[in-house]
């Protein structure tokens, strides 16, 4: 690889970096935006990368992805402009790098990972250190999660604090031994190492194929 082509990913992080500036600078509508009117977006980039990746092609997941990369540019953009507490995107960066740098000290330290457990180890004992004002394990989950996904990263949290929460499996009969049920399940679908939400997402989409087969027939 040449020195140029080496060089050629930063420049072009900061070429895109330069343009969502000048866009935050000069677009009208642009200009009107806020950390909080950007969420909409900021979840449907997100679901869009999901679906690149389960069902896109190569070309679609490397456009979803820089999609989401300018949703990251324009929250940044306005941070930049906050009058009380700025941050830009080299800030957001920085801090990034240093928080992969501090999880991998099997990569940039001494320590020593040889299995994907051993990592996970590091990892935790990292995250922990910088957590260390969180009251609780469940401290720091988003509550906005999608439901099944919530609920799978409550109960790996719940075990890791001593909590055995693994649901009834009987058949619901109201609504809340319905949440139960379903409670069992994604207990079931940790335990496997599957993700419930991904997995009632193919069966969506399978279900999709059956109906359009059907209209299709008829």
């Amino acid at each position: 690889m040449s020195e140029k082509d080496a060089a050629a990913p930063a420049d072009a992080l900061r070429e895109v970096a330069d343009t969502m500036r000048a866009v935050r600078e000069k677009c009208v509508w642009s200009q009107q935006i806020t950390h909080r009117d950007l969420v909409p977006y900021l979840i449907e980039e997100s679901h869009e990368v999901i679906d690149a990746v389960e069902s896109g092609t190569r070309d679609d997941l490397r456009e979803e992805l820089g999609d989401l990369l300018w949703q990251v540019l324009f929250h940044s953009a306005i941070a930049a402009q906050d009058p009380e507490q700025p941050f830009d995107i080299d800030d957001v960066a920085r801090g990034l790098n240093e928080k992969m740098v501090r999880r991998h000290p099997h990569v940039f330290g001494d320590a020593v990972a040889r299995t994907p457990d051993e990592v996970l180890v590091h990892w935790n004992a990292a995250k922990a250190a910088e957590k260390r004002t969180r009251r609780s394990a469940l401290d720091g989950i988003p509550r906005g999660m999608p439901a099944l996904a919530l609920a799978q990263k409550m109960l790996g949290r719940a075990a890791g604090a001593g909590v055995d929460v693994t649901g009834s499996a009987a058949v619901p009969g109201t609504e809340s031994e319905l949440g139960e049920a379903l409670l069992a399940l994604v207990s079931t679908a940790r335990e496997n190492g599957w993700d419930a939400e991904r997995a009632l997402r193919e069966r969506l989409r399978a279900l999709e194929g059956e109906v359009r087969a059907a209209e299709a027939d008829s």
